[in-house]
């Protein structure tokens, strides 16, 4: 008992310390008049405030007339953008459409019954690539030439069945029936040329010139050159060859001129007499050249003639 009295007395005592204490705090010395604030904007600061609010309203209306006024012009619809529609096939343009970076796609194709027209202002060039990114093939046309970068270029007739021209890096070919050449001056070539025909057009001329090499005709079976309806000359300016290593060489005519061939003279014979002579006969020397001979009541073809000798 004498214990739990004590415990209470000293609490008392702390409790009425902290009343004092208390007490005190209360006492302390305070301002004369608290200082007043003005709750709210007034002034400048609210005129700024209710400007900015307005200028914000009115960026707003003209930013919602400009974008109602945009998709009006542009047709913005459910489908696509004006000329420019959404399908599941892809997309449909039509009219005149500028590119200004690169485009691509898989296919592009016109509608039926119009062209497709790929205008620039430079040149038009279409790309083909492999999966790796890899350059395969190139068509560029430009001002001033077209130029075509492929492995073998194919031109086919309409319904893509016959095969008309083709390229490669080795070979060129032409399968069509026929190949016609307008120019002025015919068609030159630099190196070997292998055909089964070379006609001329009805009622032109055909001419096989090499103006500073040689021309020469070779076939496995044979060269035939005929003229059906005109004269056929052959001119050379140095030697004509007519060579055939197995068969024989046919002149095939009603009458078969050699025009300005030498005559030849023999020691038997006088210079006076060689003159008088009116009949001749051709004689060939061993190197194969021909030269006119008198006629003689036998052959006055000899090895030892001039010509022969100095041929």
């Amino acid at each position: 008992m004498e214990q739990s009295a004590t415990l209470g007395i000293e609490t008392l005592k702390i409790t009425q310390e902290q009343f004092i204490l208390a007490s005190h705090s209360l006492h302390l010395q305070r301002p004369g008049c608290d200082a007043v604030y003005p709750v709210g904007l007034c002034g400048w600061r609210k005129r700024c405030i209710y400007f900015f609010l307005l200028l914000l309203f009115v960026t707003m209306i003209v930013n919602l007339a400009l974008t109602v006024w945009i998709m009006k012009v542009m047709n913005f619809s459910v489908d696509g953008m004006g000329k420019l529609q959404l399908n599941q096939d892809g997309l449909h343009l039509e009219g005149l459409s500028e590119f200004q970076m690169p485009l691509y796609v898989t296919e592009i194709k016109s509608r039926r019954g119009s062209s497709l027209l790929l205008r620039s202002d430079k040149n038009v060039t279409l790309n083909a690539r492999n999966n790796q990114g890899q350059l395969t093939g190139q068509l560029s046309v430009g001002p001033e030439s077209v130029e075509a970068q492929c492995q073998r270029l194919e031109v086919r007739s309409r319904d893509s069945r016959n095969l008309l021209f083709s390229a490669e890096e080795e070979e060129v070919t032409m399968t069509a029936e026929k190949f016609t050449v307008t120019g002025s001056e015919g068609a030159v070539f630099g190196h070997s040329v292998e055909t089964p025909l070379i006609q001329a057009r009805p009622s032109e001329d055909l001419k096989l010139e090499s103006p500073t090499r040689t021309l020469t005709m070779e076939a496995p079976r044979g060269v035939e050159v005929s003229a059906a309806e005109g004269p056929l000359k052959i001119s050379s300016r140095k030697d004509l060859q007519l060579r055939s290593t197995e068969g024989e060489i046919l002149l095939d005519a009603n009458s078969i001129q050699l025009g300005s061939l030498p005559l030849g003279v023999y020691a038997s014979s006088t210079s006076q007499d060689f003159q008088q002579r009116v009949v001749y006969e051709v004689c060939v020397c061993p190197s194969g050249k021909m030269y006119l001979s008198p006629a003689e009541s036998i052959s006055s073809c000899q090895a030892m003639s001039s010509i022969c000798l100095w041929s």
